[in-house]
């Protein structure tokens, strides 16, 4: 809704019960910020009615909400690419596991490390957690970082290292290590080197997301941040390869997986595998 400037606000403030009715008053001595704050705000409502209008739009106010938070700088143009474009992210499948997981895991979420793309947004909710410590690995770049990742990266929280090499952390240096989208982009070479590495800087197990055959993957310039597009795996091949590499399946974290999930409704758009950690 548009408003129109001039007389209600003049009415207003020569009748004084309006305490802010000197910011809308064109001639009066506003603040820079308010006037920079309406502006912004202006602008976002306008490109929203205009993607609306081109197919793009925003399904739900959340949509709205999440671009209002990438020009406030809490997330990036690739987080909210995920929520817009229909996309499956493992990344933000995690985050609304983490209930779940904490159910699943108990003390051992006292210390974790997440692995994969948009690694900032995963680390930013579980540092909301009580009683937990997080760390972030982003596989591939930061340049669209919003200013809440660059924060993290200030702090040594999140830093950026090839998966497909060692891992700068010392064994069992976690409680639990989490994953996501990233596995999808390595080829077997690379997996039988960056698997055992995130399992041997865990301590009580590592929990894998991946995308399912026939997902759509969040649209994103594959080819030039990963090197090669996702591949998708089934369950059954996932479930083959971790017992070739020596990797068993957590299940009592599985089973508590599980009836937490019944008991909050809760479907894993991705897949998810919990293993043990090495001895």
């Amino acid at each position: 809704m548009s408003r129109r400037p001039g007389n209600p606000a003049r009415r207003l403030a020569d009748g004084g019960s309006l305490p802010f009715s000197g910011s809308m008053h064109s001639k009066s001595r506003s603040s820079p910020l308010l006037s920079i704050g309406l502006v912004v705000v202006g602008a976002i409502l306008l490109i929203g009615y205009c993607y609306s209008g081109s197919g793009f739009g925003f399904s739900t106010d959340f949509d709205l909400l999440h671009l209002i938070m990438i020009y406030c700088g809490h997330i990036s143009n690739r987080e909210a690419l995920s929520k817009t474009e229909g996309g499956v992210s493992c990344t933000l499948e995690v985050q609304r596991a983490i209930p779940i997981l904490k159910k699943a895991y108990g003390d051992s979420m006292r210390k974790v490390l997440h692995v994969g793309p948009d690694t900032c947004s995963a680390v930013s909710s579980l540092l909301k957690e009580e009683d937990t410590e997080a760390w972030g690995v982003e596989p591939y770049d930061l340049d669209d970082a919003s200013a809440n990742c660059k924060s993290l990266v200030r702090k040594g929280l999140v830093r950026v290292a090839d998966i497909k090499f060692p891992l700068p952390y010392r064994p069992k240096s976690f409680s639990l290590v989490i994953v996501s989208d990233a596995l999808d982009y390595l080829s077997p070479k690379y997996l039988n080197k960056t698997l055992p590495e995130l399992a041997r800087v865990s301590a009580d197990g590592l929990v894998v997301f991946s995308g399912a055959p026939g997902q759509q993957r969040v649209k994103v310039a594959e080819l030039s941040k990963f090197g090669r597009p996702a591949k998708f795996r089934t369950s059954t091949w996932w479930i083959r390869y971790f017992v070739q590499t020596g990797l068993q399946e957590n299940e009592p974290a599985l089973k508590k997986f599980e009836q937490a999930s019944l008991k909050k409704s809760y479907k894993p758009a991705c897949q998810v595998f919990h293993l043990q950690s090495y001895d």
